[in-house]
Formats: C-alpha cells, sequence, structure tokens
C-alpha cells in the first residue's frame, strides 16, 4: 500500500464544500471527490500550533504542545519517513511550505528524495524592485508602518505572477507528479508528502479565482492583513474584500489539487494507495475581530480543518464521523492501516483505524489545542468548546452543535459544563489547574460578525 499525504497548509473546514458548512462561499469539487470515496472526520484537531509544532506532530506521532515550540527536528525525533524506509518504502517529499527547507529545520530527514520549491510568502528568491505592483495598492492609510516593510516583502515575491502555473503550488504539483511518474518504476512502495504553503497568506489569486468579492469594489487589495483587531485598520469592505481573496485562494488550492488527483488516477494510485487529505490549521478571517493565527483565536475558524482518508479503491468510503481525534494520531493511523501497527507502539498518538472500519469507538473524551508556551488554551467535545483565555479575561464555552460559529458564550449559565471539560485534560496541558472564569474578566474578545 502507498501512502500519500497532501498537506494543505492554513485551509479551513468550511471553505471546503464538501463538509456543508453553512455560507462556505466556494466549491471544492476535487477534494470532494476525494472525500465522497473516503472517511472525512469532522473533528480531528491540532494540538500543538502552529505550522512547525503541527508538523512535528503529525510526522513523528507525537504531542509537542506541553514542551515544544517552533523549532527543528533534533536527532532524537524518529519520523514517518525514517520508519516508512526501514519497512522498504521509497520516500519522498515535496514542498513549497518554505518553513520545512529553512536551515537546520531537518524536515526532509528520512527521505529518499526532497524537492523545494521556492517563492512563498516571505521565501525571497530575488532582490530586484518591483515591476509590477504597488505597495501603496495593498495598505490602507491605517495599516501600521511598521507592517509595510512585510508587505512589500511578500509582493517583491508575487510581482509578475499572474497565471496559475506562475504560482508555486501549480509547480510543487508539477514536481509531484514527476516523482509519482517516477516512483512507478520503482519495485517499492511510497510514501509521498507533498506539502504546499496555499492557501495561506499572502492572498493574491490568480485572476480566473479572483471571483467571490464585489465586483464593485474600488479599495486596497489587501494580500496580507496584519494580526491586530481589525477594525483598527480595515473597514467593512475592506475585510469583506480581503475575505474574497482567502477564497479565491481556497478555490485555486483544490484546482491545483484536481490537477494532482487527475494523474494520481491515470498512474493508478487510487487502486493501491491511502491518500490522506489534511491542513495544519485554518486560519481566521476576522471571524472574532481578528485576522491571521494567534493564542487568542483558539476558535473553529483555526482549529477546523479538513482531516479526510481514503483507502485503497474507497474501501470503508462514504462515511462522515464525529469521533475526536488528535493530530499526534495520524502516523499511528497509516501505519496501521498499513499493516505496520507495531511500529507506531511509541508514540503519543493513537491509531484512528477502528473508526476508519466502522467501530464505535471513543478515543479520547476531550482535545486540547494551543501555543507553546502561552497558557490559552482550547477544550473541545464533541459538543462543546472551552476557550481558556489569558489572565483576568473572562474564559467563553460555546455549544458546537447549536453555535457552530461560536457567536454565544455561554459560561455564565453552563459553567459546570466548563469545569467538567476541564477535569477531562491532564494539567500538565494547561499550565497549572485552575477553574473556568465565568465572571465578566478585565478584557472581552473582540467580536465581529460576518452575518
Amino acid at each position: 500500500m502507498n501512502i500519500i499525504v497532501l498537506m494543505l497548509d492554513s485551509l479551513r473546514q468550511d471553505h471546503v464544500s464538501y463538509y456543508g458548512w453553512e455560507g462556505c462561499p466556494i466549491e471544492t469539487p476535487n477534494i470532494d471527490a476525494v472525500a465522497a470515496e473516503a472517511v472525512v472526520f469532522d473533528n480531528v484537531y491540532p494540538e500543538g500550533l502552529p505550522t512547525i509544532p503541527v508538523r512535528t506532530d503529525l510526522m513523528t506521532g507525537q504531542s509537542s504542545l506541553t514542551n515544544r515550540t517552533w523549532q527543528e527536528l533534533v536527532a532524537t525525533d524518529v519520523t514517518a519517513a525514517q520508519i516508512l524506509s526501514k519497512e522498504g518504502y521509497l520516500t519522498a517529499m515535496v514542498a513549497d511550505t518554505y518553513h520545512l527547507f529553512k536551515p537546520n529545520m531537518n524536515f526532509h530527514n528520512g527521505f529518499d528524495a526532497f524537492h523545494w520549491i521556492r517563492g512563498a510568502e516571505y521565501d525571497s528568491v530575488s532582490r530586484a524592485p518591483m515591476e509590477h505592483l504597488k505597495l501603496e495598492d495593498h495598505i490602507t492609510d491605517r495599516m501600521p508602518k511598521t507592517w509595510h516593510e512585510s508587505v512589500r516583502k511578500v509582493l517583491r515575491n508575487l510581482d509578475g505572477r499572474t497565471a496559475p502555473e506562475d504560482f508555486p503550488c501549480w509547480q510543487t504539483v508539477d514536481k509531484a507528479l514527476e516523482v509519482l511518474r517516477h516512483a512507478r518504476q520503482d519495485k517499492r512502495k511510497l510514501f509521498l508528502w507533498l506539502d504546499t504553503f496555499q492557501p495561506h497568506e499572502p492572498w493574491c489569486p490568480p485572476a480566473k479565482f479572483d471571483t467571490f468579492g464585489d465586483p464593485d469594489y474600488a479599495g486596497p487589495k489587501v494580500v496580507m492583513p496584519p494580526g491586530g483587531l481589525a477594525s483598527t485598520w480595515a473597514d467593512e469592505n475592506v475585510s469583506a474584500r480581503t475575505r474574497s481573496l482567502y477564497a479565491g485562494e481556497a478555490a485555486y488550492t483544490d484546482h491545483c489539487m484536481g490537477r494532482l488527483l487527475d494523474g494520481m488516477r491515470e498512474m493508478g494510485y487510487f487502486d493501491d494507495s491511502l491518500i490522506v487529505i489534511l491542513s495544519d490549521h485554518g486560519h481566521p478571517l476576522a471571524d472574532h475581530g481578528k485576522f491571521l493565527k494567534g493564542g487568542d483565536r483558539l476558535y473553529s475558524e483555526l482549529l477546523k480543518v479538513p482531516f479526510v482518508m481514503r483507502l485503497p479503491r474507497g474501501e470503508h468510503g462514504g462515511r462522515r464521523v464525529q469521533t475526536l481525534g488528535r493530530f499526534p494520531d495520524l502516523l499511528p493511523t497509516m501505519l496501521d492501516v498499513a499493516g505496520l501497527g507495531a511500529a507506531g507502539m511509541s508514540m503519543a498518538g493513537r491509531s484512528l483505524k477502528p473508526v476508519i472500519e466502522g467501530q464505535d469507538v471513543t478515543l479520547y473524551p476531550a482535545t486540547v489545542s494551543g501555543f507553546f508556551p502561552t497558557t490559552m488554551r482550547c477544550i473541545r467535545t464533541q459538543q462543546h468548546s472551552l476557550f481558556l483565555g489569558a489572565e483576568g479575561d473572562t474564559d467563553e464555552l460555546y455549544d458546537l452543535q447549536a453555535d457552530p460559529r461560536e457567536r454565544s458564550n455561554i459560561i455564565a449559565e453552563a459553567g459546570d459544563v466548563a469545569a467538567e471539560m476541564v477535569k477531562l485534560i491532564p494539567s500538565i496541558y494547561l499550565g497549572q489547574a485552575r477553574a473556568p472564569r465565568g465572571v465578566q474578566g478585565t478584557m472581552e474578545v473582540a467580536h465581529t460578525s460576518l452575518e
């Protein structure tokens, strides 16, 4: 059995149309087609955030939230590539997620082949002056001056990229198809990890996919929003346009995956491969007042991601499951499905194979997510989300079934539910054991409705 992982950075679950979220602005027909033949998980959550801790958890089956920040893989880390190489797999990574290939990060460790596609976000490949884009067209008058240089850096990478094939995601798919073709000539099973940074910001989709905004909008095209309260640098028209750019990126990413998936079908990989489609995290779009990631934004727009597992020939497919899972579960699950379950014995994650096969099992009473070393955490059950905020803040409790967008904080009337949820998570994850704060704190998270 081949194992093929498609990591799509910053893709929100509510921007994958198969999941059926109300208000989903786009269609994702290519991901949807795989999902229709797969086991689709609604509630598999990242644990340690963001980009690098997530991939550490996924690639090692271990948990980083209690003891590990954004850092390189070290010599004692045992990765999926190393394990599968010893089991006779040809291992390959193709990535434009440039954090993975910064000096000494070591995320290519154990792979027989690795290919880096340059030019995403701040991964500067040229210092030439911009010829086509202008900074003033991509900032607002109220945007912090300190942010201008960040915008200028990403614009330099985007300058001259217009057609779909000009962007790193397309080029990553091209290289992955090449790897897949070559692997068919090898007698070994293949483990491929494709890692594209899209739809991560900057959000500048090709014109063909930039169709989700108001056609009469004439303001700045904010491809790289700052992370503070959106109301301090943008009005609602600017925020709506920025959200439309993210939607265009998500649609473009799905289109690129369609090219890859079509090639995989033609080469026969759908017959003999476990195919995993997932994201590392979602992305706040001012759903609760702010763009970009942060420890104070542990809501569904950040934590709810696609997690799709299609077995060879679609075995066990066509099912949605609500079972709670954690990102460290990915590696032991892949090994178990491939008949190598014993290789996951030492891992913090647990195999989801019984769930894939339709067994009614509960692996965890709750999950926990956060950024090390902050103390802010989100505890989730299938029904509730409890956000434990910073010192002095009121904590927040939401009924995810009645209020999936987390608009109504019910901690004042359901403090007993919050208290029981805290007991479900070992205190080592929470920094210190404490009761939820259900009274007015010194600050509140600003909420900005999109409805």
